[in-house]
């Protein structure tokens, strides 16, 4: 379906999970745009040994995005390209090709869920699927928030990574829990 066809609400939802991804928005950074230009140590850096790094906010991301294209469509489980679910390991050393991938897989969810939101029916999206206790229209807004505060999460490990202007190392077990 055409932009000029599609109806003003999907239009709607779809610029909000444009802005929360990759389109510029009066919020500050999107979740692209709070990874653009990042190393693969950056993104594998965490303040913590039980918090999570950059690398596992973006497959994170990218699952929910699986998430919520599969429950739109109604399509089975298990087409993730990971195995898992929801939060995966990434290695502490991540190789700047994995890396790549990540952020690759992430566009890919993302690109995928975006077809879906254009073409699914406007009357479909107040349904509740079966199985669920959340709409069509929850679900698609709440991808968009979800984008959002993930940004902002990689905003600040973001800064902790220059603290007092110099780099943290990559493994801290200290206070920044």
């Amino acid at each position: 379906m055409g932009a000029a066809q599609l109806h003003p609400e999907i239009k709607l939802l779809l610029t909000m999970i444009d802005q929360g991804y990759d389109k510029k928005a009066w919020h500050g950074p999107n979740l692209k745009g709070s990874i653009r230009g990042l190393t693969a140590a950056q993104a594998a850096w965490r303040p913590h040994s039980k918090r999570r790094s950059i690398a596992e906010i973006v497959l994170h991301a990218a699952y929910w995005k699986y998430i919520v294209r599969r429950r739109l469509r109604g399509d089975k489980r298990g087409s993730f390209p990971l195995p898992g679910s929801n939060w995966f390991a990434v290695p502490a050393s991540l190789a700047d090709a994995i890396w790549r991938q990540y952020v690759s897989l992430l566009d890919a969810e993302h690109a995928g869920m975006r077809a879906v939101i254009a073409d699914l029916p406007h009357k479909q999206l107040h349904e509740t699927p079966p199985g669920s206790k959340v709409s069509h229209l929850q679900q698609i807004t709440g991808i968009a928030a979800h984008d959002v505060y993930h940004a902002g999460q990689i905003q600040l490990l973001k800064k902790l990574t220059t603290a007092r202007g110099r780099r943290l190392p990559r493994r801290s077990n200290g206070p920044l829990a």
